[in-house]
């Protein structure tokens, strides 16, 4: 994991043992049944395994498309820093929540 990433989980009191490493996370992807994608965009997108010609291609990704249901959490259908588009946001099981991503989790913690 980058490092600026491990700063940012230590302030937020997170503790580090219970963090997964890419390589973990990527192969549970297809176990899981949703994957909530908060605000990410360039490190969730496929064509970085996917298209050669890409940006971003070779770049390592969470394969969050490999889920049975994935659900994004963001302001807009905007690219990511890369400023190329995320074919993920446009697969099957694939829902956009769009908005301010913290009201909407609340909301579906409130419902749980």
């Amino acid at each position: 994991m980058p490092g600026q990433l491990n700063v940012l989980l230590a302030e937020a009191g997170i503790p580090y043992d219970v963090v997964y490493e890419l390589e973990e996370i990527n192969e549970k992807m297809g176990d899981a049944d949703v994957v909530l994608v908060i605000g990410a965009n360039d490190v969730v997108n496929s064509a970085a395994e996917d298209d050669p010609a890409s940006a971003i291609a070779g770049m390592p990704v969470i394969q969050v498309w490999k889920a049975n249901n994935v659900v994004f959490l963001k302001r807009s259908m905007g690219s990511g820093y890369a400023g190329i588009e995320n074919p993920v946001f446009f697969k099957d099981n694939t829902d956009m929540l769009l908005g301010d991503a913290k009201d909407t989790c609340s909301k579906i913690a409130g419902a749980l």
